[in-house]
């Protein structure tokens, strides 16, 4: 399955997702529940050279209790994690506004909805594909709701074990709906032993689909390894700044490191897709090997008859006369007609 194809939103088949993978800049809540910042970063992420943006559709009512715990109490001013779900929301003619910026700046439209109205709300907006968050993973009525959609599905596994991941690929292609499984571990930031890249091959062989990573680790390097491993979608959190406010910047990539690994995925695109013949680039090096190689070359004036030993000659560039790798051969060779000191042996001088 060609991933970048499928969610290319480029129709001439041109732009930035047609080298190595698809970059998917992740906003999450980094906007803070501004939405002059949202798009902020829709700007910030085409600007970087990635291929989508994508957001997280939360409706508090919908998907929380006010019990709700939270994971890191980071917020000074919001009481409960309720709360903070409620500030995150944007009206549906607000999302409706992100979708058209981020179209008009050529970026796939993404978000992960946390509930069935999110669902239903995302749907009337219009997605590219459906990222199913690692908690959502056992959430069977969410999927069959995606799944009426039929738009396709990218599958995160941050929390999941192999048994559970195996359902929900198994219910998805039920569906025969386009499929990407991520690896991705929850841990924020990842550390470099969590990572799982051993997972990528792993995960296509099994399922048979697209397969990305989604990334946590706040570096470029696991998205350069998995994109030399041939993945077909690569998810990274973005922060405008390191000095932003909010519980993602650590796990987070700035948009200068965004370019950087934009740059990184499509050069390592373009290798993998350019295999190397060493036979066939020699002979189109063959201007270069005469520069830098050497040949045989006389030590001093040899006049015609001489039997040559090696005192006589010497190596030198450039490499245009008899290869440094014939001395032995050449020794006890008679010349033919008489070679000049600093002069390079050419076969026609040596019987």
């Amino acid at each position: 399955m060609n991933l970048k194809k499928l969610f290319n939103p480029h129709p001439n088949g041109t732009g930035p997702t047609t080298e190595g993978c698809l970059i998917v800049g992740e906003v999450a809540q980094a906007h803070d529940g501004s939405l002059g910042m949202a798009h902020a970063f829709i700007e910030a992420i085409a600007d970087a050279g990635a291929g989508a943006v994508k957001f997280q559709t939360h409706i508090a009512a919908a998907e929380s209790t006010p019990s709700e715990p939270w994971r890191v109490r980071f917020s000074k001013q919001d009481e409960s994690r309720y709360e903070y779900w409620k500030r995150m929301e944007f009206t549906e003619a607000q999302w409706h506004e992100l979708n058209r910026h981020a179209a008009q700046r050529g970026l796939l439209f993404l978000s992960s909805p946390f509930s069935i109205e999110a669902v239903e709300l995302l749907e009337r907006v219009g997605v590219g594909a459906w990222k199913v968050a690692s908690g959502e993973v056992s959430n069977t009525p969410l999927f069959e709701r995606m799944a009426a959609t039929g738009v396709p599905i990218l599958l995160s596994t941050g929390m999941s074990p192999l048994a559970e991941i195996d359902a929900a690929v198994k219910q998805v292609k039920s569906y025969n709906l386009p499929l990407a499984v991520l690896q991705c571990t929850s841990s924020y930031p990842c550390p470099p032993e969590k990572v799982g890249l051993n997972l990528i091959p792993f995960f296509r062989e099994r399922y048979g689909c697209g397969i990305g990573l989604s990334d946590h680790s706040g570096t470029i390097y696991p998205g350069l390894a998995a994109a030399a491993m041939g993945i077909d979608l690569l998810e990274v959190h973005v922060t405008l700044s390191r000095e932003m406010f909010g519980p993602d910047v650590p796990v987070s990539v700035t948009t200068g490191e965004l370019r950087q690994l934009v740059e990184g995925v499509r050069f390592i695109g373009q290798m993998m897709s350019h295999p190397v013949d060493k036979d066939v680039m020699a002979r189109e090096m063959g201007p270069l090997r005469e520069m830098f190689t050497k040949s045989l070359v006389a030590r001093m004036d040899l006049p015609v008859g001489t039997v040559l030993r090696e005192e006589h000659l010497t190596i030198k560039k450039p490499g245009t006369g008899i290869p440094a790798n014939r001395l032995a051969e050449i020794i006890g060779c008679q010349l033919k007609h008489e070679v000049k000191r600093d002069e390079i042996l050419q076969s026609a001088a040596v019987e």
